[in-house]
C-alpha cells in the first residue's frame, strides 16, 4: 500500500506533466517513469469526453462517460465512479458498472472510505491492497466479501476552491495501482473537475435566467394589479403575496396565472 505521504508527493509533482499529455498506460516491464502510449488512445478518449462536456445538456451522461473511460486511461483500474456533494449530502452521479455502484453504496452506508475521505480530509486516498491492512477495515471487509475489488483510490474534485466530490477508482488486482496510475488518475480528476465546474456554471446560468423570468412575470402581475385597482406597487405586491398564502402556492405561480389570464382575456374590437 502506498503511504499517504508518498502519494501526496507524487500528486503534487504531476501537475506540470499533466499538461504535456502524461496519461500513458505503462507496460509491466517498464520503469515507472517510462510510458508507452497506444497511438492516440488517450488523446482520442479525452477528445471525445471534451466534446461531450461542451455539447451535452445532460451532465449525468458526462459523469457516466468519465467513469466508463477511467479503466481505459488508468493502469490497474477496472471500475470507477463519481460522488458529488449536493444539498449537504454526498450522492452517486456516475459509475462504470454495478461493482463500482455497489462500493459507493457500501461507503455511503458505512460513512467511511477513501472517496469520502478525499472529499473531506485530503486530496487523494489510496489503498492498493485491501488484503494487507486498510485504513477503512469495515469497508474493506465488505468490499472483499461482496466484490472482486482488491484496491481502492479516491481523488477530490474541486470547484471554485470548494470540495464538491470525488473520482473513485477500483482495481481487482492487489497492488495494481502504481505511482504511474496515480499520475494518470490525477489528470483524469482534473478533467472531471472541469466537467463539474461546467455543470455548476450552467446550473447557475439556468438559475439566473429562471430568476430573471420570475421577476419579469411578477413585475407584469404587479403592473396589472396597479392599473386595474388604481393602487401603488407595494399594495399590488401585497395582494399577490396574500393570494399566494391563501392558495398555498408559490408567488411566481400566482403571478404567472394572473398574467396568463390577462393574455387570454378577450379584447374589445373597434
Amino acid at each position: 500500500m502506498f503511504s499517504r505521504t508518498a502519494l501526496g508527493g507524487k500528486l503534487a509533482g504531476c501537475s506540470a506533466s499533466a499538461g504535456e499529455g502524461a496519461v500513458k498506460p505503462m507496460s509491466s516491464s517498464d520503469d515507472e517513469s517510462e510510458y508507452i502510449d497506444p497511438p492516440g488512445q488517450a488523446g482520442q478518449l479525452f477528445g471525445e469526453l471534451a466534446r461531450l462536456v461542451y455539447a451535452s445538456e445532460n451532465f449525468a451522461e458526462v459523469y457516466q462517460a468519465i467513469c466508463a473511460a477511467a479503466p481505459n486511461l488508468i493502469v490497474g483500474c477496472d471500475h470507477a465512479s463519481m460522488l458529488l456533494r449536493r444539498g449537504g449530502q454526498v450522492v452517486p452521479v456516475g459509475a462504470s458498472d454495478e461493482t463500482a455502484r455497489r462500493i459507493d453504496e457500501l461507503e455511503l452506508e458505512l460513512g467511511d472510505g477513501p472517496c469520502l475521505d478525499a472529499i473531506d480530509a485530503e486530496p487523494a486516498h489510496l489503498d492498493a491492497n485491501l488484503l494487507d491492512g486498510c485504513p477503512w477495515p469495515a469497508l474493506a471487509a465488505r468490499v472483499v466479501a461482496e466484490t472482486p475489488v482488491r484496491g481502492m483510490a479516491g481523488f477530490r474534485l474541486i470547484v471554485d476552491h470548494a470540495k464538491v466530490g470525488a473520482l473513485n477508482l477500483f482495481s481487482d488486482t492487489p497492488g495494481a495501482f502504481t505511482p504511474a496510475s496515480m499520475e494518470q488518475a490525477a489528470v483524469l480528476t482534473a478533467f472531471a473537475s472541469v466537467a463539474v465546474t461546467s455543470d455548476a456554471n450552467r446550473q447557475q446560468a439556468a438559475t439566473l435566467m429562471g430568476g430573471l423570468q420570475s421577476n419579469r412575470e411578477i413585475g407584469m402581475a404587479v403592473g396589472l394589479l396597479m392599473a386595474f385597482h388604481k393602487i401603488n406597487k407595494q399594495q399590488a405586491f401585497d395582494i399577490l403575496r396574500r393570494a399566494s398564502q391563501d392558495m398555498n402556492i408559490k408567488l411566481i405561480e400566482v403571478a404567472r396565472q394572473l398574467v396568463q389570464h390577462e393574455d387570454q382575456r378577450p379584447r374589445k374590437t373597434d
